[in-house]
């Protein structure tokens, strides 16, 4: 299987987005995390004099593959410089400078752009397939066998400097699941991110535990896909652009749960999923509704393929 060269920083959402593409254009990823070194550090990415100098020798060394997609602001900027004869380079978000730069930019729409070598998805890229979630239901189905049905998945972001996941906000939207958890007769399975601090997790646990819920405690392999597989229904922070993309992307009603903070782009993501009626703002009881997956991903990678001749 031929290569993609993948350069991101150590987001979890950002790497998610890249292998989603490289995978579903049947590419075998190779991912390169970026880090800035010396002085780099300290400045933005926009005034780097040279990108390819500016962070770890290993995510730029050659040979370079026929594929090479940045991901982010710095994704995007580091892989600018490596574009050559034979080498296509793709943004993946708004990458914050001259669309010529790259053979192709894919933006989903709260990006606010277009041009002649923009692909406009309505979500963010992911890794969420019917076959990977069929088999990853297959896989957890006997560890969550005991939780009552409806069964919800409860996906936990955190504090992020646009959005707040504090103490007074855990606290109410697990007092919230829990009196869902008691009043729909719903049985909850529930994992945070990197992002979800210790203390809310804790009282998360307090709150539901109790109640039978279903709780991840970081160890071991992440039961994430196996959640999103089994969910009769999503309950997702609207914090992160990425999570609720891959909730949307299954089958199941997605009800978002909304932090205190403010972004106009993510703002505008979650609005527009509303619109669509994809989704639902979490009130406080479960909510079920005919729905189907909403997901761009492959059709993004093939238009890629096509775009680019790969």
């Amino acid at each position: 299987m031929e290569t993609a060269r993948i350069l991101c920083t150590d987001l979890a959402g950002l790497r998610a987005q890249s292998l989603g593409l490289a995978e579903a254009a049947g590419f075998a990823p190779d991912v390169r995390v970026l880090e800035p070194k010396g002085i780099w550090r300290r400045l933005p990415p926009s005034l780097w004099l040279n990108p390819r100098d500016s962070v770890n020798e290993s995510a730029v060394a050659g040979p370079w593959p026929r594929l090479v997609i940045g991901c982010g602001g710095v994704g995007a900027r580091v892989a600018a410089a490596l574009r050559r004869p034979g080498v296509k380079v793709v943004a993946l978000q708004h990458p914050r400078m001259a669309l010529e730069k790259f053979d192709l930019v894919i933006a989903a729409r709260h990006d606010g752009i277009a041009g002649k070598n923009v692909i406009v998805t309505r979500n963010a890229l992911h890794r969420v397939t019917p076959a990977r979630l069929a088999a990853e239901a297959a896989r957890w189905r006997p560890v969550f066998a005991s939780l009552p049905r409806p069964l919800v998945a409860v996906l936990l972001g955190g504090s992020n400097g646009r959005y707040v996941l504090d103490r007074p906000t855990a606290e109410k939207l697990a007092g919230e699941l829990a009196a869902m958890m008691d009043q729909d007769r719903a049985g909850v399975m529930l994992t945070p991110s990197r992002r979800t601090s210790p203390e809310a997790v804790e009282i998360f646990r307090a709150a539901l535990a109790p109640r039978g819920a279903c709780i991840w405690d970081g160890q071991g392999e992440n039961p994430y896909f196996g959640m999103l597989g089994l969910a009769d229904a999503i309950i997702v922070t609207a914090d992160s652009v990425s999570m609720v993309s891959e909730a949307v992307a299954t089958a199941a009603p997605v009800l978002l749960a909304r932090l205190p903070g403010k972004s106009a782009r993510i703002g505008v993501f979650m609005d527009a999923m509303v619109q669509d009626g994809r989704v639902r703002d979490f009130a406080g009881r479960l909510e079920m509704w005919d729905t189907a997956p909403l997901d761009d991903t492959a059709a993004a990678a093939a238009e890629m393929r096509r775009i680019l001749g790969l």
